[in-house]
C-alpha cells in the first residue's frame, strides 16, 4: 500500500485527514511536529507530503528546506492557515507542488492531491547509467543486468548522491548531511554500513573508497 506523510499538529484535523487519505486506499503516517517528519522522511518512501506550516519545534518551511537540499523529490502539498499572499509564495518557491488554506473542503484536497500525484508521475527524469546498473530517481528504482534491486531509502539517497557527484569524492560528513540535515546526530560509522549494502548488493565495483577522504562512483571500466 502506498504511503502519505501528514505533517499536522491539530490533533482532530489529523485524524479526520487520516481517514479520508485511508478511505482512498492510502496508508498514512501523521507526524504532529517537525522533528517526527524529519525522521519519517528518512526512514520511509511516501508517494506525498501533506505538510502544515505551523509546527512546534520547526516550520514546515523548514521541513521542506531539508527535503528538497537532499534533492527528495516527494510532492509536496502545503495545508495551512495562513492565506496572505506572501505565505503561498515562499511555500512554492520553497519546492511545494502545491497549497491550499484551511478551511477546505475534503473533496478539494483530495482532488488537488490527485493531481499533484499526476503531475509528479508525469515528470521526465533522465536514467542514470554505469555500465549494466541503471538509476532512475523519478520512480527511485535500481536494477543492475536488468534485474531490480531492491534497496532501503537511505541506500538509495547514497547511491543517487555519489552518482550526482559525476564521479567526485564526497566525504563521510557530506553524504551525512545529505541523509540527516546538518543538525542530526549519528553515529559515527552510518555511512559504512550504508556503503557495505549496496556493496552487497550491487557489486564491489560500484561504490569506491578513497582512503582518508570519502567516497565516489567506481569507474567506467
Amino acid at each position: 500500500m502506498e504511503s502519505i506523510l501528514l505533517v499536522e499538529d491539530d490533533p482532530m484535523l489529523g485524524r479526520a485527514l487520516t481517514s479520508a487519505l485511508g478511505q482512498e486506499g492510502w496508508r498514512v503516517v501523521h507526524c504532529m511536529d517537525a522533528e517526527c517528519a524529519r525522521t519519517a522522511l528518512v526512514d520511509h518512501a511516501f508517494i506525498a507530503v501533506l505538510l502544515d506550516l505551523g509546527l512546534p519545534g520547526a516550520s514546515g518551511l523548514e521541513v521542506l528546506s531539508t527535503m528538497r537540499q537532499r534533492y527528495d523529490p516527494t510532492p509536496v502539498m502545503i495545508i495551512t492557515a495562513r492565506d496572505q499572499l506572501s505565505d503561498r509564495v515562499r511555500g512554492l518557491d520553497a519546492g511545494a507542488d502545491d497549497y491550499i488554506v484551511k478551511p477546505f473542503q475534503r473533496d478539494e484536497m483530495l482532488a488537488r492531491l490527485r493531481a499533484v500525484l499526476r503531475r509528479s508521475t508525469g515528470n521526465v527524469t533522465p536514467l542514470l547509467r554505469w555500465r549494466d546498473l541503471e538509476i532512475d530517481p523519478a520512480a527511485r528504482t535500481v536494477s543492475r543486468r536488468g534485474a531490480r534491486v531492491g534497496l532501503a531509502a537511505n541506500e538509495f539517497r547514497i547511491l543517487l548522491t555519489l552518482f550526482e557527484a559525476k564521479g567526485r569524492v564526497l566525504s563521510r560528513d557530506q553524504l551525512q548531511d545529505r541523509l540527516y540535515g546538518g543538525d542530526a546526530e549519528v553515529g559515527s560509522n552510518t555511512v559504512a554500513v550504508y556503503v557495505h549494502q549496496l556493496r552487497r548488493k550491487l557489486g564491489e565495483d560500484v561504490v569506491v573508497t578513497e582512503l582518508g577522504f570519502g567516497y565516489r562512483v567506481g569507474d567506467e571500466r
